[in-house]
């Protein structure tokens, strides 16, 4: 199911899912349903069984009727993860650093904005002074429910689902804040992109493969990884232009390898928590120190797509 947060013809919220091009509005299938995402994933095992029992819903809207809105707008918490080699080599290379042996012990993430959420078709705008501009394709993950001490092998059924996360980046201020080793900083604060939609754990099944270490560019990597990944094609384009293809099996971490590290330690995730799993290989400007494309600017329209999920589009202004 593919899952929605929408403005209706009234300028309200509400939540609803996708049958094709339409759109069925929760309120209006059921007044037992509620009117905000994060209440649904909450108490989903019980409204997945109401709308079980309403069999077919007639859709109320088609998609060009509403306005979409970030799936989940009000996350209780959003930790990003570098879960690509291949992105951790290109970005290291292109800020003078070398990948820290810790990089390959465990997933590492830091806490981004979680009231910076922005949605689909939703204007993006440039930090002040900011000359370099980028964006990181990526996608993330969301917790349906309370756990702490979470193993990767049990893990999977924490997961709620799936969205497309565009980690818009500061790189100019970036820069000279990573020169102090206490990880991102207001490079990371201004904006956060996820949707079009959230698509629950159980349909994203049919695209899991096995694990395929020969992806991976340094022979550490091998022994060091375990489990399966999701086959599914992931590509970014700035102004209709290609700019980048790639897959994200080849994470070398997986969500559930990203879920043990955020619970460890006696640490309690939440239903309606974000994790992104990083950029994916060459996903940002910056791996190509911006030869492939110039930074952004106002104007700029970057889509961002992954299989299965669909498009997360944005324009940046001034």
């Amino acid at each position: 199911m593919k899952l929605i947060t929408f403005l209706n013809k009234s300028q309200e919220s509400r939540i609803g899912w996708l049958v094709g091009e339409k759109v069925v509005d929760m309120q209006l299938a059921s007044s037992q349903l509620p009117t905000d995402m994060l209440t649904f994933i909450d108490n989903h095992e019980i409204y997945f069984e109401i709308i079980q029992s309403l069999g077919d819903v007639a859709p109320h809207y088609s998609l060009a009727d509403v306005q979409l809105l970030a799936p989940l707008p009000n996350p209780r918490s959003f930790r990003d993860y570098i879960g690509f080699e291949m992105h951790m080599q290109n970005a290291s290379r292109s800020f003078g650093h070398k990948i820290g042996p810790a990089w390959y012990d465990m997933p590492i993430f830091y806490f981004t904005n979680h009231q910076a959420i922005y949605g689909p078709e939703a204007e993006i705008k440039r930090p002040t002074k900011e000359t370099k501009l980028d964006i990181e394709l990526e996608m993330a993950c969301i917790i349906g429910k309370k756990g702490k001490d979470i193993k990767a092998a049990d893990a999977r059924p924490y997961i709620f689902g799936y969205t497309i996360f565009n980690d818009w980046t500061a790189r100019a201020i970036q820069k000279v804040e990573m020169e102090i080793p206490l990880g991102p900083h207001k490079g990371k604060d201004f904006a956060n992109a996820i949707g079009p939609c959230i698509v629950t754990a159980d349909e994203m099944e049919q695209y899991r493969v096995p694990f395929d270490p020969t992806v991976f560019q340094e022979p550490i990597s091998v022994p060091k990884v375990a489990g399966d990944r999701l086959n599914l094609k992931m590509t970014s384009r700035i102004n209709g232009q290609t700019v980048c293809e790639g897959n994200y099996k080849t994470s070398y971490y997986s969500f559930e390898q990203m879920i043990e590290r955020a619970s460890e330690n006696n640490v309690t995730l939440m239903p309606g928590d974000i994790l992104g799993s990083g950029t994916l290989g060459w996903g940002s400007l910056i791996e190509n120190n911006f030869t492939v494309h110039r930074s952004l600017e106002p104007g700029d329209v970057v889509e961002l797509e992954i299989e299965g999920i669909g498009i997360l589009r944005n324009k940046v202004v001034s």
